[in-house]
Order: structure tokens, then C-alpha cells, then sequence
């Protein structure tokens, strides 16, 4: 069985953290992760930086600009998975762009992130059309999951096909805007939660963009199979001078406790 369906068919309340790969120091990747999952996320979403990434906040763009300086390319994101593999069994999924799968060679990328242990991926701009035509019989055959993203504006008859197609699981946006932390969730979304959830779907989901902190994680549990923290979690790591394993210990707990 995948690492995501085992996950989801033993655990409700699901924690998955985004952290950019390289930030806040090039090689931080590799610890960082191991601290996520020594303190109870059950799953780890890995940003690949790009220049120009349209579905990220501000908080997430300026980590990926300082990760591109910092030196990070996907080699070295792969050679940073590699290493995690050796200590962390938890899911992993690469969250990018498709002009980065696309520039590597798309079945390369694809047959290099299963070599060194990935789960899955987040593709924002994929179309689902391309996906089908081109990738998923990779996909099956490599046991790898694509994860498709539905927004408030999603056709009811949209969703239903994201859901066909995709795997692993599905990610709710929160809300029709870019990433960033909110402190609450609002009627609205629940109303859209409420109406996602009486449609046939039959993948789990995990809610995502303004999830920051104990209160909109909770909430995000109570309408879906749990949530992702990017940004806020982001900002609690790119302070100067930090101690990163109690930075993550902390933050963590402050989710879960």
C-alpha cells in the first residue's frame, strides 16, 4: 500500500507541512524535515523554488527567491530527499511548477523523485487534460500520486472530475487567492466546505491556503481529512538566528497540542 493511502485509511486530523526546499540555508532541507516528522506531521509537502511562482503568497515567493540564491536546484532537491529517506518514513510530496518538471525531461523527473523516495506531487499549473494524455499511465505504473487542487470557483462537475483523476488525495484551496496565513476561517468557506463535502468525492482532502495556527487547523479537520501550513510556517523558520529544532518543535505543538 502507498504511503498517502495508508495514512489516510489509519489517521484522521492530518498535519502536512509545506517547507521550501533550501530556506532558510541551502542545506537546512534535510533537518528541517527530520524535525517535522520527530514531532508529529504526518506529512511533508517539499516546495521545488521557482522564479515565478504563481499560486504562492509573498511569504513563500521571498523563501523561494532566497532558495534560489542560496544555490538549490532539483538535483540537489533530490539529493536532500535521498538523505531524508534514510531516517523519515512519513509521506513525501514535491509541490512545483510544470515548467520545472517540463525542463528536467517530465518521465526523468518523474522516475527520479520515485528513486529517492517521494510519494506524490502538487502540480498547480499541470493542466488535467495534459496529466491524462501524457503522465498518469507513468504515474500508475511508478505507484506515485498527482494531487489536483479545487478552488471555490470549481464546477461542481469540475471537482468530480479532478477527483477521477486524481490520487493520494485532493487539495481544498480555502479561498480564491494566492498562499498566506489567516488567523480564522469565515462562514463563506465553511458554506463551501459544506457543500464540497455532500458531493460524491472519493478522495480524501486536505485544506489548504489561511491555514496558520491551532484554531483554523482545527476547523479545517472538522470539514476535511485535515490541512496544510505553508506560510505561517515558513515565517516561523526564516527568522534570523534561529534554533530550528526548537523553532519547529514549537510551532508544531502550538498546531497539535
Amino acid at each position: 500500500m502507498k504511503r498517502i493511502e495508508k495514512l489516510f485509511n489509519n489517521k484522521k486530523n492530518i498535519l502536512n507541512i509545506y517547507i521550501t526546499a533550501g530556506y532558510p540555508k541551502l542545506q537546512d532541507t534535510v533537518l528541517i524535515t527530520q524535525e517535522l516528522a520527530k514531532n508529529g506531521v504526518d506529512m511533508i509537502e517539499i516546495g521545488m523554488p521557482f522564479s515565478d511562482p504563481l499560486a504562492d503568497g509573498p511569504t513563500i515567493q521571498h523563501s523561494s527567491e532566497v532558495a534560489i540564491n542560496n544555490g538549490i536546484t532539483l538535483e540537489l532537491i533530490f539529493e536532500q530527499i535521498s538523505e531524508i529517506r534514510k531516517t523519515v518514513n512519513i509521506p513525501i510530496v514535491m509541490m512545483g511548477y510544470y515548467n520545472q518538471v517540463i525542463q528536467y525531461g517530465a518521465i526523468d523527473f518523474f522516475k527520479k523523485a520515485k528513486e529517492v523516495g517521494v510519494d506524490g506531487f502538487i502540480i498547480p499549473d499541470l493542466p488535467l487534460s495534459e496529466y491524462l494524455l501524457k503522465y498518469k499511465k507513468t504515474l500508475t505504473e511508478l505507484n506515485l500520486d498527482m494531487v489536483f487542487l479545487i478552488t471555490p470557483q470549481t464546477t461542481n462537475e469540475r471537482v468530480l472530475l479532478i477527483d477521477k483523476a486524481s490520487s493520494g488525495f485532493i487539495y481544498v484551496v480555502s479561498s480564491f487567492a494566492i498562499t498566506g496565513s489567516k488567523s480564522s476561517i469565515e462562514k463563506n468557506q465553511l458554506d463551501y466546505f459544506s457543500k464540497l463535502n455532500q458531493l460524491p468525492i472519493k478522495n480524501s482532502k486536505l485544506i489548504g491556503f489561511g491555514i496558520s495556527n491551532k484554531e483554523t487547523f482545527d476547523t479545517a479537520c472538522k470539514n476535511a481529512n485535515g490541512a496544510i501550513i505553508g506560510s505561517a510556517f515558513i515565517k516561523a523558520i526564516g527568522k534570523e538566528n534561529n534554533n530550528l529544532k526548537q523553532v519547529v518543535k514549537t510551532f508544531v505543538s502550538s498546531i497539535l497540542h
